[in-house]
């Protein structure tokens, strides 16, 4: 029996995880229809071997003009129940700012960039059987990152 190449194997990897994505979100659950002035959002996790190693966290944001100052928006992400289903989803129910420093630019240039909404709540548990679902006032993206556990695990000294 000859071996399977690599990318072979990526390629039916991806198509499978992406077959069990493709599902729409009514599918699911009924999950609510954005109310006026909202969006709805959804992230399909892709699946892990150890998703107790992971975590992930939800940059919502928008594209706005800055300069060389840090800029930032404010907010908290909310969890709700699904009424009935015990599934979760995210409402970001007011965004406030921007946010900036206040240093003194060398060049007056200004550039489009991603600012993020800071606050509590956008750290989540990593759970791919569930798409991520959020609610988020119109005008606000909504992107993501997964982090995880490096297998590397130090020991503190005892002072």
């Amino acid at each position: 029996m000859r071996p399977i190449p690599f990318t072979a194997l990526l390629t039916l990897t991806l198509a499978a995880g992406t077959s069990v994505q493709a599902a729409s979100l009514k599918d699911v659950a009924p999950y609510p229809e954005a109310e006026k002035g909202f969006t709805r959002q959804v992230i399909h996790l892709p699946k892990q071997a150890d998703e107790s190693a992971f975590k992930l966290e939800v940059l919502a944001g928008k594209q706005l003009l800055v300069d060389c100052n840090r800029q930032r928006l404010g907010g908290t992400l909310e969890e709700k129940n699904l009424e009935g289903w015990g599934y979760n989803y995210y409402r970001l129910e007011k965004v406030m700012g921007p946010a900036s420093t206040l240093m003194a630019c060398p060049d007056t240039a200004k550039k489009e960039a991603f600012v993020p909404v800071v606050g509590d709540g956008f750290l989540l548990r990593y759970n791919s059987k569930l798409p991520v679902v959020v609610y988020v006032p119109e005008g606000v993206e909504v992107r993501y990152r997964i982090w995880s556990a490096s297998d590397d695990v130090k020991k503190a000294k005892v002072e």
